[in-house]
């Protein structure tokens, strides 16, 4: 009976990580296509700025967001927890083929954990970051094109943004990859889709947020602003 309630519990533990990955994941996806109209020029990324933040509905959004955060990380954290007790001395020879774990799968507490730091300096510098103002229309709104383009001047903060994009797009390969297995759903047939639908949606959402940086940086260098 212990034995019974337990495996549930760490079936319901990785059901809630898949849950609220997808909820992220889905987060993740927007505001990188929203990111990208930052090639719109300023007045269109900056009108879309000001749209989205003088939403009301904005508010519960980032509540959802930030609850299905906090529960992503601690439940990931404990099942890490969990394997890592049951093998406290470690395997003495590695599985290797189909059993072997992907080094994407084996390091993803580590990739959260600079992800996680990554959102911290993300959100001071950006959301809480210098309010330069610009008006459009007659409408005075926050110049977010402009903070973007001086933080990006910087190589160290591109080089740091890079690294990040890079590990985010690889914790979303294996997030994404094991989803619905997290959810019991396992066939011959379309797990292996469900696998390369990763694979395209880490790397197109990699990719698009590795636009941004690189423009950016173009602009601030090239004088273009």
């Amino acid at each position: 009976m212990i034995g019974k309630c337990c495996g549930s519990s760490l079936i319901t533990k990785k059901a809630i990580v898949a849950a609220t990955g997808l909820v992220l994941a889905g987060f993740v996806l927007m505001h990188m296509l929203g990111n990208l109209l930052l090639f719109a020029g300023p007045q269109i990324y900056n009108t879309y700025s000001y749209k989205l933040t003088s939403n009301p509905a904005l508010y519960l959004i980032e509540a959802v967001l930030l609850f299905a955060f906090v529960l992503h990380i601690f439940y990931a954290t404990w099942l890490t927890k969990i394997s890592r007790s049951a093998r406290p001395i470690g395997y003495a020879v590695s599985p290797k083929g189909a059993k072997q774990a992907t080094l994407a799968a084996r390091t993803m507490i580590y990739q959260g954990a600079v992800l996680l730091a990554f959102i911290i300096i993300h959100l001071e510098t950006f959301k809480f970051g210098t309010h330069y103002e610009v008006t459009y229309d007659g409408i005075v709104m926050r110049d977010l094109y402009r903070l973007v383009i001086e933080v990006f001047a910087s190589p160290e903060y591109v080089s740091w943004y890079v690294i990040s994009m890079i590990l985010l797009a690889t914790h979303l390969y294996h997030g994404v990859s094991s989803i619905f297995q997290s959810w019991g759903f396992n066939h011959p047939i379309y797990t292996p889709i469900l696998k390369k639908v990763g694979v395209v949606y880490a790397l197109g959402v990699g990719v698009g947020f590795l636009t941004n940086p690189i423009f950016a940086y173009i602009v601030a260098t090239g004088g273009n602003q």
